[in-house]
């Protein structure tokens, strides 16, 4: 518990500074708003009137800060500014923009106040304003977390309707009519005679006013665009193949590059490098950290002549065999320093148990979750360029000013001579908030200064750098009587996430690691004894944020476990589950599931129905799974899912959105997990690590609700509950248990 406490000192100290008006930070600092970037280059003629929207005569340009990794975050972005600036599609640009503190996310700081909340005692809401002050200052721009929503909603509509208003002044300057009978729509502004002067036509007018912030966003009664089916802004580019992602960039003068790196995170003790020299077309290896880059003029010589290069690595800084790995997770248990924190306690779960009216009543199980790849189809890389004045990246990154002082220090240069130029990304999953590969990309181009190098990591290389999904077991026991559940105690052991990250990153995580065991301590259940302890095992495989982070073990350790109890006493799982249930967001998501999957229904012969209820990132989700115990193996028949997420922007793409997560955890959950062997991953490749197959995959059946007073983001949230809704299934229609994932090393599926 010392890890606790002084993690409670620390967010009473940043509360306190935020309550005083940022007295710790200097008030004058908290309040002061971050230059806009895009006034540092504006050339004559053109306006900017905050850092999310400029106009010139020729064009108008929205900026789009959030990481777009598949998830339609800048179609979002986009049309958060367009509603209130009256813009159709087809009227204006979408830029990532240039990295700066004007982007910190502030959507982050609402679920760590909550956190924050849950472990100090401080309200909310004041823990909230101390995080969203500190990750200000910091200049905080991410994306991840499923915040960019959250981050986004209120900050691009005020910045759309600021730039509207300013640009009514500005008509109002020219024309002589008073503001107050102006109107705009479609990109201009609507004199009273219907004359429409086009927004770019207000460009320079616009430049001499200083921007109108006293605005009134719009009532959802009159939204135009948000809350409605739209069709995303890189639809066709997509489904036409003309969508350029980071891995087709191509500048002149450029050379290619490959790399072996260590598979075992060790130093290079040998290497010969001969066949890799005598491949055609390529023109050099060189060094670089823990291992070897070859360097040529085309893709194909580079990934060939690095697959010929032969290396002899060093032993690995962790456990060199799976077994190893599951050892020092279970022996975690018993160590009291290896008690990262205790999430809760609600009641007295020791005493529960040590009572003697609970013997014949107890239920115990152990869960596991493996090591899992991140994965995207889009391998690893980037395009740096080095002079002795700047850096140039092109690439697609989750964290873009931590990434412009890393590569900073790898080149010599300051953070502010770093330029950072996002690019669309083939997937991420958490896989491109790292940026390992744009340092060893840096160091390379630092060798050859002036000349554009891309890297790319083969698909061998993609798995063995992976920093995966962090390892996990869980030992769960509960009792129940007269037919409810009583009493439930989840311990759960884990490499910790945040450490991990951190020491990446050249930074120390405060406080004990919120992501062993989110999605368990955080369950909207009012049990009379409910403990939920944290075991932070140090020394295994580097691990990294992955799609729901620790929620998408922990809804399966929960949900099945809970699953287990609900059943040892005799009562119903939607009916037990609706009566423990305290959050109303939550209990109205697992009665709309129940009522669409028909529950309480005879699924028939073979057949079974199993139900899970997460709230991770905040967003109360339930599902309920049908399979059909086949003479070939199970098939997922249906999948109901009912998720709250607050507010409706796109009901298509969050449709989309929904049944991504859950082809993708049900993927994984069936058949992909990374396991060592010498120290290396044994997994090289999909065939070894495959998702969800065509043939697998069910329909999804999919309801949002608007309950909760906050939007929020649904990106992570829909995968921690498949996995625990499929196992629950299967013993549904089969008897048999899962506890471990990949299910398909314990049972078939067709």
């Amino acid at each position: 518990m010392g890890k606790l406490a002084t993690f409670t000192r620390r967010a009473f100290l940043i509360s306190s500074a935020a309550i005083a008006g940022g007295v710790a930070f200097g008030i004058y600092a908290v309040r002061k708003p971050h230059p806009n970037p895009l006034a540092m280059d504006l050339k004559a003629g053109e306006a900017t009137f905050n850092p999310w929207v400029k106009i010139s005569q020729e064009k108008i340009v929205l900026i789009t800060p959030h990481a777009d990794l598949g998830q339609g975050v800048t179609h979002m972005q986009a049309m958060l500014i367009a509603e209130e600036m009256d813009l159709a599609p087809g009227q204006y640009e979408t830029s990532f923009g240039e990295p700066s503190a004007a982007y910190y996310n502030r959507g982050l700081a609402d679920e760590g106040g909550e956190m924050i909340s849950h472990t100090t005692g401080i309200p909310a809401q004041v823990a909230a304003s101390a995080m969203d002050a500190a990750l200000k200052l910091m200049g905080m721009q991410l994306t991840g977390g499923s915040s960019a929503v959250p981050d986004s909603f209120d900050k691009l509509r005020e910045a759309g309707a600021v730039a509207r208003e300013t640009l009514k002044a500005a008509a109002a300057r020219r024309s002589g009519v008073d503001i107050g009978e102006l109107r705009t729509a479609n990109g201009a502004v609507i004199l009273p005679n219907g004359t429409a002067i086009p927004y770019q036509q207000l460009a320079a007018d616009a430049a001499t006013i200083e921007p109108v912030t006293d605005v009134t966003l719009r009532d959802p009664s009159q939204w135009r665009l948000l809350g409605k089916p739209q069709q995303r802004l890189d639809m066709v580019a997509k489904s036409t193949g003309t969508q350029t992602f980071g891995i087709d960039l191509k500048f002149p003068g450029m050379v290619y590059a490959s790399v072996r790196l260590s598979p075992r995170r060790s130093p290079l003790l040998k290497m010969d490098d001969t066949a890799a020299r005598a491949t055609p077309g390529v023109i050099d290896v060189i060094p670089v950290t823990n291992g070897v880059a070859v360097i040529g003029n085309n893709s194909w010589s580079v990934l060939k002549g690095a697959r010929a290069l032969q290396c002899e690595w060093a032993p690995a800084p962790y456990p060199a065999e799976q077994q190893g790995h599951w050892d020092a997770l279970a022996a975690s248990f018993a160590m009291e320093e290896r008690l990262d924190a205790e999430w809760r306690n609600d009641g007295d779960a020791t005493a529960a148990f040590a009572s003697p009216d609970k013997k014949g009543a107890t239920v115990s199980a152990e869960y596991r979750a493996p090591y899992v790849a991140h994965q995207p189809m889009e391998p690893l890389n980037a395009v740096v360029t080095v002079t002795d004045s700047e850096v140039n990246i092109w690439a697609s990154n989750q964290v873009p000013r931590m990434l412009q002082q890393a590569v900073a220090k790898v080149t010599g240069h300051t953070p502010e001579q770093v330029k950072f130029h996002n690019q669309y990304s083939g997937g991420s999953f958490g896989h491109r908030t790292e940026f390992d590969f744009i340092k060893r990309t840096a160091e390379i181009a630092n060798t050859r200064r002036g000349t554009p190098v891309k890297l790319t990591y083969s698909r061998e290389e993609d798995f063995a750098q992976d920093f995966p999904r962090h390892i996990a077991m869980a030992r769960g026991q509960g009792s129940h009587r007269d037919g409810r559940v009583e009493t439930l105690a989840i311990d759960v052991a884990a490499a910790p996430v945040l450490t991990s990250v951190g020491e990446r990153m050249g930074q120390k995580s405060p406080g004990p690691d919120s992501q062993i065991t989110p999605g368990i301590w955080d369950a909207p259940y009012n049990l009379p004894n409910f403990r939920v302890r944290a075991f932070a095992t140090p020394g295994l495989a580097p691990v990294s944020s992955w799609r729901s982070v620790g929620a998408s073990y922990g809804g399966f350790f929960l949900e099945c476990f809970l699953d287990e109890l609900i059943l040892a006493a005799g009562a119903d799982p939607v009916a037990e589950r609706l009566r423990l249930i305290n959050d109303p967001a939550a209990k109205a998501c697992l009665e709309t599931v129940a009522a669409m999957a028909g529950w309480g229904r005879d699924p028939g012969p073979n057949r079974g129905l199993g139900v899970a209820l997460v709230k991770s990132f905040a967003v109360p989700v339930a599902q309920i799974i049908e399979v059909h115990n086949t003479p070939g193996g199970i098939r997922i028949e249906n999948v109901w899912v009912a998720a709250d997420v607050g507010t409706v922007l796109d009901p298509v793409n969050i449709e989309n959105q929904i049944q991504g997560g859950i082809v993708w955890s049900l993927g994984h959950a069936i058949n992909s997990e990374i396991t060592y062997s010498d120290g290396m991953a044994q997994q090289s490749n999909y065939h070894q690590a495959p998702g969800m197959r065509l043939n697998q995959c069910p329909p999804i059946h999919v309801k949002t609700l608007e309950i909760s007073p906050r939007i929020h983001g649904i990106g992570e949230p829909t995968v921690p509950p498949a996995p625990a809704a499929l196992a629950n299934a299967i013993f549904a229609a089969t008897g048999q248990r899962l506890r471990e994932m990949p299910f398909n090393r314990f049972i078939g599926f067709v």
